[in-house]
């Protein structure tokens, strides 16, 4: 017997797209026009000094978000088509959303706003949230579900943002506290309240692949590689970005080496679990973004690296199943362990940092102790923006709060908004699945058995 079947899921998708992509470009016509400050300046040379500065990290940037984080999110041996294409759809939206509400609210002088690579820059910088946060719901929520999730966490974000670094002054260069931590608990809160107190079980297209595995590491060193990039890309060229450079890249080595000697240990026959490695070796530069570009001697660097790896492995090996069994969290990608504990490890070693870098300005030139570049407050007289460490560390503390506090609020409210039935979420038999979203041509070309069955439940779904 046919099952009737509604189209209504099915335009729901480019209708959303289609309307966005038209008022964005009415804005853009109406608003938008180029830097005239770069275009008139007197001098080229030095336009063009700024662009190529800053441009390379800028491709760096690119190719981490869509490139290494997308086959990071790859590890489901059936979502690869999925994680890649919704990872780079919902990295576009978030970045055009980001640049129209940051324009509204922050650039628009005599009714135009003034387009530049930084102001670009800044828009990914808040798109990468709304990456970090779907990998808690990773392969269980419908891409208009997704969507819905970016429209509401970039205005989050930039309110968090605001708060967090303008007004309350937190040194953040790397993103560790406004990125990682704000994306982290907002993704949880969503994850909570989509799925309520409902234990999620195991499904049988969850478990991955040596296949996807392997897909899933290869994200990880290119997001190894190009990791430093993106701590440094804000800082204040010279001394401090130098910093952020090396203080990045001994923090990601430490990591990668104690990810192995920390999966190692935890298996009682020693071997590596592809799960740690692609995650813990990824930790450090979590946690050394906030200190990046702060003179921090390199032992810290690689200690910091270090320990965001032993945290990152030892909860995905014990606080991920706990948190499942006591509060029915479900987090698919493991997103706390990689961005959450690290973040707050990063946030308390910039509050021990300030606090130790007040003592060891007493007999030596303050700014050489002192956090400079990037969102970092200016150094004034051994203080930061004329504060003293105490208050600065005050900041810190109260940063991490806001960061927590706020993106958990928010990410609840955006959870149940979620679970709206035009949302079209699937159906948790059809979860982690290509076929639901993809036309695959293996299976175009030659059915199996169960394809009328699969079918059958797409209809029953599109129905829904």
């Amino acid at each position: 017997m046919a099952v009737p079947s509604s189209t209504h899921p099915r335009c729901l998708l480019p209708l959303f797209l289609g309307l966005f992509q038209g008022a964005l470009l009415l804005f853009f016509a109406l608003f938008v026009t180029y830097d005239e400050a770069s275009a008139q300046a007197e001098d080229p040379t030095l336009v063009a000094n700024q662009v190529y500065s800053t441009f390379p990290f800028f491709q760096d940037i690119q190719v981490m978000l869509v490139v290494g984080l997308g086959l990071l999110l790859a590890f489901l041996p059936r979502y690869g088509f999925s994680a890649l294409t919704h990872n780079f759809l919902l990295l576009n939206f978030s970045m055009q959303w980001a640049l129209l509400l940051q324009g509204l609210l922050h650039h628009l002088h005599h009714g135009q706003i003034h387009l530049d690579l930084h102001k670009l820059l800044i828009s990914e910088f808040a798109a990468v949230t709304v990456l970090i946060s779907v990998g808690a719901i990773l392969g269980r929520a419908s891409p208009c579900q997704l969507l819905v999730m970016a429209t509401c966490e970039i205005p989050a974000y930039l309110a968090s943002e605001w708060v967090i670094v303008p007004c309350l002054g937190v040194l953040d260069v790397g993103g560790t506290i406004t990125i990682h931590v704000f994306s982290c608990y907002f993704g949880l809160g969503v994850s909570k309240a989509l799925f309520r107190a409902k234990q999620q079980p195991a499904h049988p297209k969850e478990t991955p692949t040596p296949r996807s595995d392997l897909m899933s590491l290869v994200g990880t060193l290119i997001l190894w590689v190009f990791w430093p990039s993106f701590v440094a890309v804000l800082c204040q060229p010279g001394d401090a970005q130098h910093r952020a450079i090396l203080n990045t890249l001994l923090a990601m080595s430490a990591s990668a080496i104690t990810t192995v000697v920390a999966s190692s240990l935890l298996e009682r026959d020693g071997k590596l679990s592809p799960g740690h490695l692609q995650n813990g070796s990824l930790a450090g530069g979590v946690a050394i973004g906030v200190v990046a570009d702060m003179a921090v001697p390199p032992v810290a660097a690689l200690a910091l690296g270090s320990l965001s790896a032993v945290v990152c492995v030892l909860g995905f090996r014990f606080l991920t199943p706990l948190l499942g069994r006591k509060l029915t969290l479900h987090d698919q990608c493991g997103i706390h362990n990689l961005h959450g504990l690290p973040g707050i490890l990063g946030a308390a070693a910039s509050v021990v940092a300030v606090l130790v870098a007040s003592k060891d300005t007493s007999g030596s030139h303050p700014s050489q102790l002192s956090p400079v570049g990037g969102n970092a407050s200016e150094v004034m007289e051994g203080q930061w923006g004329g504060r003293g460490a105490g208050e600065q560390a005050l900041c810190q503390a109260a940063g991490l709060a806001v960061a927590v506090g706020a993106s958990l609020l928010a990410g609840l409210l955006t959870g149940a908004a979620l679970r709206l039935p035009c949302l079209a979420r699937p159906p948790e038999r059809l979860c982690f699945d290509d076929s639901l979203y993809f036309k695959i041509q293996d299976q175009a070309e030659s059915p199996g058995p169960d394809s009328s069955a699969e079918e059958g439940a797409l209809a029953l779904k599109e129905q829904d």
